[in-house]
């Protein structure tokens, strides 16, 4: 599970930035970041700010939604060519996947 402060400094993001993307001060972030438990407004501000999508997932298809996810990730960094990158775009790895074929 990538933490929003993982993310936050993938993104070469320091806590002073989420400020300005997300509208919250670097102190109400950085205890978000500690204590956690935002509140889910909260939450959606810090997932935009991130460049991300809050999702509910049922646990009995946690793993598969993680594989497609670690295949598109390898699939990016073994050959990053504009046919994979079509490829991608064209088929939809989600279909199926929560049962609503």
């Amino acid at each position: 599970m990538i933490t929003s402060k993982r993310r936050r400094l993938a993104l070469d993001l320091k806590q002073s930035d989420m400020m300005l993307r997300a509208g919250i001060s670097r102190q109400q972030y950085q205890r978000l970041e500690s204590k956690g438990n935002p509140r889910l407004d909260t939450l959606e501000l810090i997932a935009q700010a991130l460049n991300s999508e809050l999702m509910l997932i049922p646990k009995d298809k946690l793993g598969a939604v993680i594989a497609v996810l670690e295949q598109e990730a390898s699939n990016e960094t073994d050959n990053p060519t504009s046919a994979d990158t079509n490829k991608s775009l064209d088929d939809d790895p989600w279909k199926g996947l929560l049962g609503d074929d």
